[in-house]
């Protein structure tokens, strides 16, 4: 538990104190220090590092250029935040989508630039988020590379006069991908090595999602407050140092919300089931698990004991429990993670070979027939007892002489 970093604590080599309820921060890149107010309210513009100025400068965002590849709803999660919040100006923030309407639609949500091309989209960029789906990665990064090894241009409007811009990829680019299954070592063919992978999940439409991520170890810790606070917009936010670790959460964090909603809808399913209209049914199986939650938050209780406290001995809650375990409740959601697991390192080309009723493979190495002392094997028979063709041989044999 000890690699796992909270999000309110420091990213590896940062350092920091906390003095009343103050923060020191160190810019490596303009090597400026300053203090900021300790808040978990990640939206306040006094998030924004790197510019100890920002008050007297509500035009910088976080970021130079945040250029988005991909539209989708995990797409405009993010943006959404750091737009309202004023994390980053509309008009820093760049999108590319094959889905011309999509693009049309985020521009006249947000204001952000909607662009022709990804060459047009990376365009002088500091952070690249890729929002596509596992399948259209390999094509990305090629365009990505692309613009690295030879000359893309593209058309620009500059004083009413149609030009043609060459894309310059920053060579202090980072890659954010928000991409399932996709390990770190698979982004390198877009030519940029500063890479931060996360895994958000759905409730992070709404700001309440949690997101696990990890970077690259040449990314400075300056680069690493901005990550931790653009995904802090999606809610609550943890890094962990082992890539292995973004696998795991996929199965519990990013998966998890499909099996609470089947559980919800087998809850409304039964309410209805015995009378209750579907609203009344839906209202009281929302707030019943909504309610849990932030109970189980608030007291800090072990859920086991939190469990035994609504339990009382021969009771309804009882009655419900033993059908609960002796349908292997629990068995059938610990099989569907390791599933979920399971599928997700296949995805990214590791072994799945791993977790509860799983062996190694049993290699059967075939049998080699030792010749005893003094008998002479064939070295083009090994394995084969002498003789053993003898009767085959002897029938096909024709005596001297015969007709």
């Amino acid at each position: 538990m000890n690699r796992i970093k909270h999000v309110f604590q420091r990213p590896p080599r940062q350092l920091s104190s906390i003095l009343s309820k103050q923060v020191l921060l160190h810019n490596e890149e303009d090597d400026v220090s300053y203090t900021r107010s300790f808040s978990s309210n990640v939206k306040h513009k006094d998030e924004r590092f790197g510019n100890p100025n920002y008050e007297n400068d509500p035009t910088v965002g976080i970021c130079k250029k945040i250029a988005f590849i991909g539209s989708g709803k995990m797409a405009e999660a993010l943006i959404s935040p750091l737009v309202s919040t004023n994390l980053q100006p509309s008009d820093q923030i760049s999108v590319y989508d094959v889905s011309c309407a999509a693009m049309k639609n985020m521009n006249s949500k947000y204001g952000i630039s909607s662009t022709s091309s990804i060459a047009e989209c990376i365009d002088n960029a500091d952070l690249i988020v890729c929002a596509v789906k596992p399948q259209n990665c390999e094509l990305v990064f090629s365009e990505i590379k692309k613009c690295m090894t030879h000359k893309i241009t593209y058309d620009t409007d500059d004083a009413n006069e149609r030009l043609k811009k060459e894309v310059v990829v920053r060579p202090d680019a980072t890659l954010l991908s928000i991409v399932a299954g996709k390990p770190i070592k698979s982004f390198r063919s877009s030519g940029i090595f500063r890479i931060v992978r996360s895994m958000p999940n759905t409730p992070a439409t709404i700001g309440k999602g949690v997101t696990v991520w990890t970077c690259t170890s040449n990314i400075c810790t300056n680069t690493q407050d901005k990550i931790k606070t653009i995904l802090s917009t999606f809610g609550k936010a943890i890094y962990v140092d082992d890539e292995s670790f973004i696998d795991m959460a996929t199965s519990i964090s990013g998966s998890g919300p499909a099996y609470i909603f089947m559980l919800m809808e087998a809850m409304i399913d039964a309410g209805v089931h015995m009378g209750f209209n579907r609203e009344v049914a839906t209202t009281l199986t929302y707030h019943t698990l909504l309610g849990s939650t932030l109970y189980a938050m608030e007291t800090g209780e072990h859920p086991a004991i939190l469990r035994n406290s609504v339990t009382s001995p021969s009771g309804t809650t009882a009655s419900a429990l033993y059908e609960l375990e002796d349908g292997k409740f629990r068995v059938v959601i610990k099989d569907a993670i390791w599933a979920c697991y399971r599928r997700g390192l296949e995805m990214g080309g590791a072994d799945s070979n791993v977790g509860p009723r799983r062996q190694q493979p049993l290699i059967i190495t075939p049998p080699v027939y030792a010749a005893p002392v003094g008998e002479i094997v064939d070295e083009n028979n090994i394995g084969t007892p002498p003789n053993a063709n003898a009767a085959e041989d002897a029938v096909n044999v024709t005596p001297a002489g015969s007709k």
